[in-house]
């Protein structure tokens, strides 16, 4: 058994997990699990560098994982960073923040990485060894993987609902123009990721990170968000495709008062959930199972090797 802290950077969160792991019996107890919303890859898209701001948010949040990692004695710290920070000019300045307050340094991953450790954490307690395609709705990019026990294809493309919300949508709610621009850019990603990754061969699609999270939630009409309801649960194609649009056709304010909308979601929640249900047409799965496991998971099990 070991004692673990992952944290995992994304464009629009950074996340920590602290638990106890054990390789022997492949069980994850979760000891602290918790996100905050940083908006690291604001603006990234159109300047190139971490805004002074942005990095602020996520120096306070690491501050704040710092004293939680101390407090359950952890062994191990590994810091995963993802999109926003790998394409930043300043990226240095994020890795001396974060080696300063955390004792480490930020790995800045590739995105085959990324799929890598998302697969792992999504799928490690699924039962059966079918053909499974995990994706990951990141804030700056999107992971598709298909694997039985192992990674067997991924890829990472540059759609996420960070991206392109700030890319196409100006208007609230979303104009029609917004979201055809929205989904034609998923549509070329898909045709990307398909060059490489048999997207139509999977039997089983498992949906990962806060877009699907969200969509579960509102599927499930929960009165608040509940991890433990969400995880596992499954989530119909119809379904998606109701809740997309009246998403798409509510206010900043209506998607706020949603319950399970965490707040700094409710800006890029349609991009996301867009990104879903274009993958789920294009590969005529007829529902996703929803996983709350993910890349933070992953890198749990990657310090126990």
């Amino acid at each position: 058994m070991t004692r673990v802290a992952a944290i995992d950077c994304g464009t629009n969160s950074i996340r920590l997990l602290v638990a106890d792991a054990d390789p022997v019996t492949g069980t994850l107890v979760d000891l602290d699990r918790r996100m905050t919303i940083v908006r690291l890859g604001q603006g990234v898209d159109r300047t190139g560098r971490l805004a002074p701001e942005a990095l602020e948010r996520t120096f306070a949040a690491c501050r704040e994982y710092a004293a939680a990692i101390k407090e359950h004695g952890a062994e191990r710290i590994r810091f995963v960073a993802t999109s926003a920070s790998r394409d930043a000019e300043n990226r240095a300045e994020f890795t001396a923040g974060v080696l300063d307050i955390l004792g480490v340094e930020p790995e800045v991953i590739s995105g085959e990485q990324e799929a890598e450790f998302s697969f792992t954490g999504a799928t490690r307690e699924l039962p059966g060894h079918e053909e499974r395609l995990v994706v990951d709705i990141g804030g700056g990019s999107t992971e598709f993987v298909v694997g039985r026990e192992h990674v067997e294809a991924a890829r990472s493309v540059d759609i996420g609902c960070v991206r392109l919300t700030e890319r196409h949508v100006r208007n609230d709610p979303p104009s029609a123009a917004e979201l055809a621009a929205v989904r034609a850019d998923v549509e070329a990603a898909l045709d990307l990721a398909e060059r490489t990754v048999p997207l139509r061969d999977a039997r089983t699609l498992v949906g990962l990170a806060g877009s699907v999270t969200t969509v579960a939630g509102i599927a499930l009409d929960l009165d608040a968000y509940d991890s433990g309801r969400i995880h596992h649960a499954r989530i119909s194609r119809e379904r998606v495709a109701e809740i997309v649009r009246t998403l798409a056709a509510a206010t900043h304010e209506e998607r706020l008062a949603i319950p399970v909308m965490h707040p700094g979601r409710a800006d890029v929640i349609v991009s996301g959930a867009l990104v879903l249900l274009a993958l789920m047409e294009r590969i005529g799965v007829s529902e996703v199972v929803v996983s709350e496991h993910d890349i933070l998971d992953g890198i749990a099990w990657s310090m126990t090797g």
